[in-house]
This record gives structure tokens, C-alpha cells and sequence, in this order.
């Protein structure tokens, strides 16, 4: 640690900026998910995937994967999703092992109510305050940021 790269006043500008717009981002996205659906941001996300795949079903390791969440995290979250309704757990088909969480219709009406909000509140608060130039140079910006904090 001794040999630290201290980040410049620059440096230090732009990454205090982007992490108090992540948290005041997070904020909004929050309070309008639990306003308007009852959900934390992690429970949305969650639906979000499932809707996304075949069957509305995807093995919990995965679904942890997709989601950006610890295995422990994802199932207090499949547990809350579960007691509502919105989910259900199943064994996988072909490992005995495996166990699969699966979007159910409740889950999915839920997610259909939620979704115009979600979007009005990233158009709000993100998308609409770029231009499509910006919004391609921030795109390929958190992609790097992605895949250097994902190796």
C-alpha cells in the first residue's frame, strides 16, 4: 500500500461524482419501486431476468450471476419473492442438485404494473439528461468498468 497511485483532484472530482449520482440514482429507483409495486430494486431485478428467459425459469446460480448478487443474497431474496407469490422454487430437471427459481404469473403482473414507473424514473434521472452521443460514450464507459470488475 505504501506505493499507493492517490487519485488527482480531477480524479477524485470524477469519482465522487459518480459515486453520489449511483447512490441518489439508487434512491429514486427505490423509492419508486416500493411505492408503486411494493419491491426493492434486488426483488425487480429479479423478475426482470426471469421474465427474460425461457419458461421463466433460470437455475439459481446463474440467476445470482445475471443479477449481480452472493448466492446468500439471492436466496433471502428468492424467499421474500416466494412468500408473496411472485416466484416459486423448483427442482431442476436433469440435476438433482440444481434448483431452479421460476417467475409466476403474479410475478409477472406485478413486474407489468411496475415497469412504466422503473422506466419514467431511469428516463428521469439518467437517460433523458444526454444525448444519444453521451449516452453511447457512458454505455461504452460502464462497459469497461463491467468487465474490469468482473474478472
Amino acid at each position: 500500500m505504501g506505493n499507493a497511485r492517490w487519485l488527482s483532484e480531477e480524479e477524485g472530482s470524477a469519482w465522487h461524482h459518480f459515486v453520489q449520482a449511483y447512490h441518489l440514482l439508487e434512491r429514486q429507483i427505490e423509492q419508486q419501486l416500493q411505492r408503486d409495486a411494493g419491491l426493492s430494486h434486488a426483488q425487480y431485478n429479479v423478475l426482470v431476468v426471469l421474465s427474460e428467459q425461457p419458461g421463466n425459469r433460470l437455475r439459481m446460480t446463474e440467476l445470482a450471476r445475471r443479477v449481480v448478487v452472493s448466492k446468500s443474497s439471492l436466496t433471502y431474496q428468492i424467499g421474500k419473492l416466494e412468500k408473496s407469490g411472485l416466484v416459486r422454487r423448483e427442482p431442476h430437471e436433469s440435476d438433482e442438485r440444481g434448483i431452479l427459481a421460476v417467475l409466476t404469473d403474479a410475478g409477472r403482473a406485478l413486474l407489468d404494473s411496475a415497469a412504466p414507473g422503473h422506466v419514467e424514473t431511469v428516463r428521469a434521472y439518467l437517460i433523458d439528461l444526454f444525448t444519444p452521443e453521451q449516452l453511447a460514450q457512458l454505455g461504452g464507459f460502464m462497459q469497461v468498468v463491467h468487465e474490469k470488475a468482473d474478472d
